[in-house]
């Protein structure tokens, strides 16, 4: 792409960005050196280690604010990959966490958190007649996977091409395929990375693709448990459902007699308080949370109509975990819940209008700098895709997105004082206010001067 005679990817001025990081933010530099000596890549996730220019090391985050090793000072919209609701330190989170230190870190045994935690749970969430809780999204789908299994006798699943419901070999399959890939495999599940086991228990169709999802049906339907998806697919470039498309997969999983499972580890308690089953209109069976229930602590939950929950509660499933339900945890998620139900929902009235501004805002900048791009999502989490002139309808549409140009301009807010996770994605949380979003798009309009 050009602008008139010049580059565009020269437009975000990358090397001489990246050395002033380099210089401004040594401390970093000097310790991501020193942790590959022991930690393998360096970081604690695989998502963190192609970090561009390099992964910063930060000691301190308060409100919508981050404050690295080097003392440099962020906006964040990273929001720890999406947990951070409330944004950093959240006063009522950090209080009723380090009163529960007080009397224990964990018990092994059943404490009143526990279903005052439930109890709250099943009065937000549409479809949450009972509640499961363990510590990671992974973990979390696993359990709904095999309960689905269990109650219907069928042994596979359907999932959707970009998706992302976790590390596991039976989920992790056709998630971000390159062109190369899709051609060598087709339509068959594409693995992510070396060592996984083969497995046939998934079957994978396109997103928004009614036809794709018939036809797996027409085929496997004596073998489908259940349908797995994000409702808004916030891993592969915030595509929602088209209209009526939820509505379609509750029904043709009802007709089959399969579940119905939503997974809302990003957009549980982020779209809505009811996540997005209540954004949309559309109850499905089992709906899978993490990452914003627990406001930056390890929580997940499983949440499901009582005639699939008794599965658990009689004992004919088994779901097992030594932390799970842990003290600390549930004070926080208490917490966080309870800031979230106050006010009659003023806190995502604010998150998104103030979301839909900052995109609008981003919007008119890149387009008025001749840089073309999408948006998608809205408010609370939306995505911004370089390079495209129409809206994707599925993953597949996203790979004619410029990710290296948008990579570039992550680079450059960084170097601005904005944090930007690199893969496109925003997350605002309660804290973020009209301070941030100004001094933001101030940043882009220094960063495209």
């Amino acid at each position: 792409m050009t602008n008139g005679c010049v580059e565009v990817s020269d437009i975000f001025h990358v090397k001489l960005r990246e050395d002033r990081l380099r210089a401004k933010a040594a401390g970093s530099l000097a310790r991501g050196l020193r942790a590959r000596g022991t930690l393998a890549g360096g970081v604690s996730t695989g998502l963190r280690r192609t970090a561009r220019p390099f992964p910063l090391y930060f000691q301190e985050g308060h409100g919508a604010r981050l404050w690295d090793v080097d003392g440099n000072e962020y906006v964040d919209y990273m929001l720890g990959w999406g947990p951070l609701i409330l944004g950093h330190s959240c006063p009522a989170v950090s209080e009723a966490v380090g009163a529960q230190l007080q009397l224990g870190h964990t018990f092994g045994a059943q404490h009143d958190l526990e279903y005052e935690v439930a109890e709250l749970l099943t009065s937000l969430i549409p479809c949450a007649e009972l509640v499961a809780f363990a510590n990671s999204g992974t973990e979390i789908v696993q359990v709904a996977l095999r309960l689905a299994r269990a109650y219907t006798g069928r042994a596979r699943h359907l999932k959707f091409e970009g998706h992302y419901h976790g590390w596991d070999d039976s989920v992790l399959v056709s998630y971000h395929p390159s062109p190369q890939e899709l051609g060598r495999y087709g339509d068959a599940p594409v693995p992510t990375g070396e060592g996984q086991r083969p497995d046939a228990s998934q079957i994978v169709v396109q997103w928004n693709s009614r036809e794709d999802v018939e036809r797996a049906f027409r085929q496997h339907g004596d073998e489908i448990s259940a349908v797995l998806c994000e409702p808004l697919l916030c891993n592969s470039g915030c595509i929602p459902p088209e209209p009526g498309f939820l509505e379609f997969l509750r029904e043709l999983t009802t007709r089959y007699g399969a579940l119905l499972i939503f997974d809302e580890v990003i957009t549980g308690f982020r779209l809505a308080l009811g996540g997005a089953q209540q954004h949309y209109g559309v109850t499905p069976d089992l709906a899978t949370y993490a990452k914003a229930v627990g406001a930056g602590l390890p929580l997940s939950v499983l949440a499901g109509r009582e005639q699939y929950m008794d599965l658990i509660a009689s004992g004919r499933v088994i779901h097992a975990g030594t932390l799970n339900g842990n003290p600390l945890v549930l004070a926080g998620a208490k917490a966080a819940l309870q800031v979230l139900n106050a006010g009659n929902g003023s806190a995502y009235t604010k998150m998104w209008h103030l979301g839909d501004r900052l995109r609008d805002g981003l919007v008119r900048r890149l387009s008025a700098a001749h840089i073309p791009v999408v948006a998608m999502g809205g408010g609370p989490v939306f995505q911004l895709l370089f390079g495209l002139q129409n809206p994707p309808r599925n993953y597949r549409d996203t790979l004619a997105a410029d990710k290296v140009l948008y990579g570039d301009f992550a680079i450059a807010m960084l170097d601005e004082g904005v944090t930007l996770l690199q893969d496109g994605r925003w997350y605002l949380s309660t804290a973020h206010d009209e301070n941030e979003i100004e001094r933001t798009l101030a940043a882009v309009d220094r960063v495209l001067a």
